[in-house]
């Protein structure tokens, strides 16, 4: 009787004491909890500080270096004898200014800038001259001061070929008049031939400078240039 009291007793006991074997200790699952929950922080603070720098970057103004190219295309005609000293033109980017292979300037940006010198072709010596400025790009509705070397067009004129033509018919009016009488007649024969000398090199057709819209014109920068975003 006692024995079967004793066997009951160590029968309940192990009923109560299995599922606690069982049961998976609880710091196993504290720690795998701790463990996400780091990794979640790690990948916040990863995201918070690439978000900074892109930000930063954003920030940062873009400097276009010296000796860098900027092509213009005019918005108008320009001229010589078609403009003025002093007179502003208007234009636009004609393509991407790259710096570190990203778009600093892109193509279609407005800029502006000056005639600084314009005379047209003379009658008989010297030559047309056109002398441009750029003046400013426009980004994000600001106008930007932009230092760049002038450029600088020339036609030369026909004063040379002139006075060899005129002098030449100068000459052989000269020679005519004097073989027909001398004198007056040689005087007379040199204002003839003059006149049809000059006349003959006005008539041949010298070309003032035109560059019309559209027309690209390239400017180097002089000094670098700073944009900001």
């Amino acid at each position: 009787m006692r024995s079967r009291l004793i066997l009951l007793t160590l029968s309940v006991y192990f009923v109560f004491a299995l599922p606690g074997c069982n049961k998976p200790p609880a710091s196993d699952s504290g720690s795998s909890t701790d463990a996400s929950a780091a990794g979640t922080t790690a990948g916040s603070d990863k995201d918070a500080n690439e978000k900074e720098q892109r930000e930063h970057a954003k920030r940062e103004p873009v400097v276009v270096p010296a000796g860098t190219s900027i092509t213009v295309s005019l918005g108008s005609a320009i001229g010589s004898k078609l403009s003025q000293t002093g007179q502003t033109f208007a234009g636009s980017v004609a393509q991407d200014v790259l710096v570190h292979e990203a778009v600093a300037i892109p193509q279609g940006t407005n800029v502006s800038g000056t005639i600084t010198d314009a005379k047209p072709l003379g009658k008989f010596a010297g030559g047309a001259v056109l002398e441009v400025r750029l003046d400013a790009i426009n980004l994000h509705g600001a106008d930007i001061p932009v230092q760049a070397a002038t450029r600088t067009f020339s036609q030369k004129g026909k004063g040379k070929r002139t006075a060899v033509l005129a002098g030449g018919g100068a000459a052989l009016g000269g020679l005519i008049g004097g073989l027909a009488g001398g004198g007056k007649g040689a005087a007379i024969g040199l204002a003839a031939g003059g006149g049809a000398g000059a006349g003959g090199a006005a008539l041949s057709g010298n070309k003032d400078i035109v560059l019309p819209a559209e027309a690209d014109i390239t400017f180097e920068l002089s000094q670098a240039l700073e944009i900001r975003r």
